[in-house]
């Protein structure tokens, strides 16, 4: 497996956590690729949207992806597995990973830092919360760090490895098969593969796992594979963040709320906040009756248009 140390120098691999990178290895096309397909696709009919920034935006606008597959990217990455396990659910890519059958797992595993040790989240049962305290905080890092060392030293005593447990005890041994004794090692550990994804996927990708909800350890890859994708396709990547990322989206029913609440607001001089105080004097089962939202639903509507 590739070391930290052997790729930091190169200016193609952005360190990712504390062992693991992404490395951009090959690229396929870039923004001119995309303008040259959507020409071909549209013919006179884009010359009227004038330059290459012009097209790629109306593009990215309008939802015209199929033009952004035609750049590929090339990734070599390095991440613990419990990562990986969220990475693969993304099915539109290829990968072929460092394989714990044919080779030894590396002594690699994820440390994090001390406040990334964080409580359960009250209010998400997938998410972290506040960060762990004093005592607390210490017997959560030196449990990480001593689970790790204990099994992999089992994981070297099970295959015949050197560095693991005396089994001086018992002659001639043939050693556990590699495909078998790596089931005892904890997902901290770490794993390599290489990654190939079009960029009308891979900024499908990025939008999930760089959103502010997704886990951390897979957010800063996430925000790694980003700063590869603006040094290859600026224009682009400025589109996405644009009309994509940095877009809100607006329901049928809220749009009718927003709209309630627009009227209100300027027919009686107040602010949106206030409106709303008014459109639910009756109370919010009511309201919710009236827009067909859920407590969510309207609880995310308040986050976004009211309290910000």
């Amino acid at each position: 497996m590739t070391a930290l140390s052997e790729v930091l120098g190169d200016p193609q691999y952005i360190q990712v956590l504390d062992k693991g990178f992404c490395g951009l290895k090959d690229v396929m096309g870039n923004d001119s690729a995309i303008v040259e397909a959507a020409r071909t696709s549209y013919g006179k009919g884009t010359k009227s949207v004038s330059e290459d920034r012009g097209l790629i935006r109306y593009l990215m606008r309008h939802r015209h992806t199929s033009v952004f597959e035609m750049v590929e990217f090339k990734f070599h990455l390095k991440m613990p597995i419990f990562v990986m396990r969220q990475h693969v659910r993304h099915r539109t890519a290829n990968l072929n990973e460092y394989s714990g059958r044919y080779s030894i797992m590396t002594d690699e595993f994820y440390i994090p830092d001390f406040d990334r040790l964080q409580a359960q989240s009250t209010n998400n049962k997938q998410g972290s919360g506040s960060p762990l305290e004093g005592v607390e905080a210490e017997i959560a890092m030196n449990t990480i760090k001593r689970v790790s060392s204990e099994a992999y030293t089992d994981y070297l005593s099970l295959v015949n490895e050197q560095g693991g447990r005396d089994y001086n005890d018992i002659e001639n041994r043939q050693g556990m098969a590699r495909e078998l004794a790596r089931i005892i090692l904890p997902v901290n550990n770490y794993t390599e593969c290489y990654w190939k994804i079009d960029l009308k996927n891979l900024l499908h990708y990025i939008g999930l796992r760089k959103d502010a909800h997704a886990q951390f350890e897979i957010r800063v890859l996430a925000e790694a594979l980003a700063e590869h994708v603006k040094r290859v396709c600026p224009i682009a990547y400025e589109a996405f963040e644009d009309y994509i990322e940095g877009a809100v989206t607006v329901s049928r029913t809220e749009s009718t709320l927003l709209q309630d609440l627009i009227a209100y607001s300027n027919l009686h001089h107040v602010s949106m906040a206030s409106a709303y105080e008014a459109v639910s004097v009756k109370g919010v089962q009511e309201l919710l009756g009236i827009y067909k939202m859920s407590k969510r639903e309207l609880s995310e509507f308040q986050a976004q248009w009211l309290l910000s």
